[in-house]
Parts: C-alpha cells; structure tokens; sequence
C-alpha cells in the first residue's frame, strides 16, 4: 500500500480538525463507561436486557450497517458503476428490512433466542446450530476486518502512518469502548455516530454538486465521461449484461440481489437482528428494521452521488493501486474539496462509521462466541458472571483475528466486491433454510443442516470457477449476484430431497419457530397488535415499501 504522505492523499488538518476529532473520541468513550454501570449479567452485555426504545435501536440498525461497506464501498460503486448502485438500497435493502420487521422478528423475539444460530438450534438441530454459528463467526471478523482497514486508509490520510499501525491504533478504539459497555455502549454510540457521520457527507456532497454545476451539470459530466449515459439509469439497460456499467441483467439483480442477497443478509445477519432483540417490547422489535429503512432510503444521496462527483472531479480514479482506487473516492473528495474545519467533521464523520460498523461485527461475534459456541459445546453450566468475562475475552480476540483479516480485504480495490462475496458464500444459503423452515413445518433437523452446507459449497464451487476462469462473468458483483442465486436454489432442492427421507419434529416442538403454529411451547402469544397508526409496523413497512418504488421513477 502506498502512503498517503508519500502519495498525495494526505489530508491537511489543522487544530481545529484534531479538537473536533479529539472530542468526539473522548465522547465516544464516556459513553462506554457510562454504559458500564447498567452491566449486571451477561443479558446486559450481550443484549442489553432487551430494554431499549424502538427509535434507539432502529436508528442503531442502520447505523450498524453504516460503515466501510456503505461509505467506502457504496461511494466505490457509485464510482465504477454510476446509478445502478441504488439497487443495493432500493430493491436490495428495504423490501427486506420491512419483510425482517413484520415477518421474522415475531419468530426471533417471541421465541426468546439469545441468537440467530441458537433459532436454528431449535428448529433444526446441533449440527445446523454449530456449523451456523462458526460460519458467522468467521463472516463477522472478515467483514471487521474491512471495517478496519476502511478506518486504517483514513488514519493514513491523516498521519501518513502505515497500514498496520493505523489498523491496530483504529481497532484498539472500537475494543476500549465494547469491552468496557458491551452491546448497550455499541448502540448508543452507533446512534450518536449516525448523525456525526451524516453531518460530515452532508456538506461533502453539497460541496461537490456545487463543484460540477449541480445534479445536472454532474449527470452532463458523467454522460460524457468513460461511464456513459448507461450509468444515470437503474433499469432501462439492464436488458443485457453488456449494456450497463455493472455488467448484470435485470434477471441477476431482481432474483439474486434483490431477492437472495438482500433477504439473506437483512434477515438472517445477527449482527443487525441483535440490534431488534435488545428492544424492550416485541411491537418495537418488530418496527426496529422498519424505522432504518426511512434513512436508508435517503443514504445513496451522502454515498452514490460523492461517488459519481468522484468519477468526473479525480483524474485518474479507478487505479488498480496506489491512492486512485475506487475504495478512496471519498477521502480524495474531502482533500480536494473541505476547508479546514469541515474537513475535519467529515473525517470524524467516516472515522464514526468504521467504528460504527466494527462494533456491530465484533458485538455480534461475542454473543455468538459466547452462547453458541463456548457455553453450548466447550463449558456448560458455569455462572453468569463467568460467561460475562468470556463476552469480554470474545471481544478482545474477535478484534484480534480482525486486524489480521484487514490485511485480506487491503487486497481489493473495490472492497464491495469482497464483501457481496462473502455475503454470497454464508447470507445466501441460511436465507434459503431459513424461509423454508419458517413456512414449511414438514422440514426436518437433517434438512437444515445439508441445506446450509451444500448451498454454501455450491456457491464457494462457483466463486472458484470463476477465479481460475473456468465460468466467465463481466464482473466479480454478477458473480457474486449469481453465486448467492446458485446456493439458495441449491439450498431449497436438498432440504426439500432430504426431507423426504429423514423424521420430521413434533408440532409441540416447532410452536413460535414455524409459520402457522402460533405462540410458544409454554402456550404465550407472540404477536400483539397495535392501534396507534404510527407505529403499526404493517402501515409503516408498506409506506416505506411504495416510497421505494417512487425513487426510482426518475432515474428508470
């Protein structure tokens, strides 16, 4: 990797950009050592004894996801294939974030799971619940480790520090805060983050579209630049794959991003699910994920848009290396276009969602660890107050593996490629067990099992095709599009097979985990309705849903 002071990234902070930078860590601190002393039992830590505010938790749901993949990754996109990244929130977040709120979250929270993996534990059995639970593990300090590196960039513009000090400095501030106020810490401060990160995009993009003459002038800049009119439209020519920037069909996006991806990673993430589970009450569980799909809606604006004022303002951006990789549109923005001042409350900004991000990694890692790894198979039956200090121990090392894992996504110049990868190999085929265990009472424990395993063997198979040029894709998205398409229709086919040769469970034992078997095995309803229009997840889930589809209207 290349400087930043050696390559002209660096940005150049004065006073006042470290005392707002200063601030904001010495806040993001108190607020773990405040969440400190709300720490009773391992509830506490893990979940914050389910008893948080839906506004809270929702605000936190996105702001967990608000991190190196929506920033770096999202603004890389919008660089190197225009509009069509709208997709990843339009069609690939919020139909699924309003389908996790008035679907799924009855099953998690009714059901009182600590954990995603532990659901599956109930609905199928041991072998489903360990093989999810390590396949997360690993999937959550990957994609900390991108987190981590996103953050390591811009240390790097700031200092000029190498790639691993800036990732072990970067990670030591996301461990202090975690470890000391567990999953309460985490939320309360992704909210803060929230709007500390939308108060540093804000002005880079307002400054930007001012740069190249406004929304016009910039999509009459990228017309006629190497991207083409092709870039400024989301559907129209999808027809081909050869016809659009992102090198995929209508068919790859609607089925495999929009459908699998989507509803693999949003429904299925425990990462995000944790984030509803700490609600305090199943109706704000429920509107959790629905109240973050309103911002998310908004979000391409502070992301996309940066990325397409990136493609016509840099010279050069798209390099394989060096500082003009797509993965530093945004930090090459701030230094080409922020006064002193500004510039340091949008690094504070991107700093907050790195960290944002990192956290709800590492939280979610923990917990897993934790219950369903250590306490379930390595040390049962030891006290609270035991678990509690392996919470903390999981974190320290989940941020550990991170920083070795930082190394590995150094390695892509569009780290949103790695992290669709990723999502296809373990979001995809859980996606596919789980819908059809939840409306299907008739698929077995063994089912669940060699669904999850094969799905995700045939999507790897796929991903090594197409590495040693075996299958050929115009890009690494539509590989990674149709690789999660492959393993949750891989997935579907062996739990249907295998449940015809393998014993079913009881209905007593499927209550609150199937679709049709209403409340839990102790008999208590897990859906309670709610009057008050403005919080009726159904209403508020439908508008967001139609709102969605207005969007993308004007750029059809």
């Amino acid at each position: 990797m290349v400087l930043a002071a050696e390559s002209g990234l660096r940005l150049d902070l004065n006073l006042v950009d470290y005392l707002i930078l200063i601030l904001y860590f010495a806040t993001v601190l108190g607020v773990g050592f405040a969440a400190r002393r709300a720490i009773k039992t391992s509830a506490d830590f893990f979940l914050s004894g389910r008893s948080l505010p839906a506004w809270v938790t929702g605000l936190a749901f996105v702001s967990a996801n608000l991190g190196a993949l929506e920033i770096l990754g999202m603004a890389a996109n919008g660089a190197q294939y225009g509009l069509l990244t709208l997709h990843y929130y339009w069609i690939g977040a919020v139909p699924a974030m309003v389908f996790l709120g008035i679907v799924m979250m009855p099953f998690y929270y009714g059901s009182k799971v600590r954990s995603v993996p532990e659901f599956l534990k109930r609905r199928f059995n041991k072998p489903t619940h360990i093989f999810n639970a390590i396949s997360f593990a690993v999937a959550q300090v990957l994609i900390a480790g991108v987190n981590l590196f996103a953050l390591a960039l811009i240390l790097d513009a700031l200092l000029g520090w190498e790639l691993w000090v800036s990732i072990v400095v970067g990670a030591a501030i996301v461990l202090t805060y975690i470890t000391i106020g567990g999953l309460s810490s985490a939320i309360y401060n992704e909210v803060l983050q929230f709007f500390v990160i939308l108060a540093g995009l804000i002005p880079l993009t307002i400054v930007g579209l001012v740069k190249v003459g406004g929304i016009d002038g910039l999509f009459d800049a990228v017309r006629s630049g190497p991207l083409g009119d092709a870039a400024l439209h989301t559907w129209s020519n999808t027809g081909s794959s050869a016809d659009n920037p992102l090198g995929a069909t209508w068919i790859g996006i609607l089925f495999g991003l929009g459908f699998v991806l989507s509803f693999g990673y949003w429904t299925t993430n425990f990462a995000e699910v944790q984030r509803a589970l700490s609600a305090k009450d199943m109706n704000a569980a429920r509107r959790t994920p629905i109240i973050a799909a309103f911002p998310k809606l908004l979000i391409p604006a502070v992301t996309v848009i940066p990325g397409l004022i990136a493609v016509v303002t840099v010279k050069g951006l798209g390099a394989d290396e060096g500082d003009l990789t797509y993965n530093n549109a945004i930090p090459l923005l701030m230094r080409d276009l922020l006064p002193n001042g500004v510039l340091g409350v949008a690094v504070t900004g991107l700093l907050a969602s790195f960290m944002a991000g990192m956290a709800a990694n590492v939280s979610g890692f923990n917990t897993v660890f934790t219950y369903d790894i250590w306490q379930a198979y390595i040390k049962k039956g030891r006290s609270d107050e035991y678990y509690l200090r392996v919470g903390r121990y999981a974190t320290v090392g989940g941020v550990v593996i991170g920083i070795g894992t930082a190394f590995i996504a150094s390695g892509y110049g569009n780290i949103m490629e790695y992290i669709q990868q990723l999502f296809s190999l373990f979001n995809a085929p859980l996606f596919a067990t789980f819908i059809v265990g939840m409306f299907w009472k008739r698929m077995t424990p063994w089912a669940g099992f060699w669904s999850l395993v094969l799905g995700f063997l045939a999507s790897l198979a796929l991903y090594v095709a197409y590495l040693t040029d075996a299958i050929a894709f115009n890009s690494a998205l539509e590989q990674s599009f149709w690789g999660a398409g492959v393993a949750f229709v891989t997935a579907v086919i062996i739990a249907v097979a295998v449940t015809f040769f393998t014993p079913s469970k009881p209905d007593d034992e499927l209550r609150g985990l199937v679709y049709g078997l209403g409340g839990t095995s102790d008999g208590t309803v897990i859906v309670s309705g709610e009057k008050v229009w403005w919080r009726n997840p159904v209403l508020l889930g439908a508008i967001a849903v139609v709102l969605a589809i207005a969007l993308y209207i004007p750029v059809w």
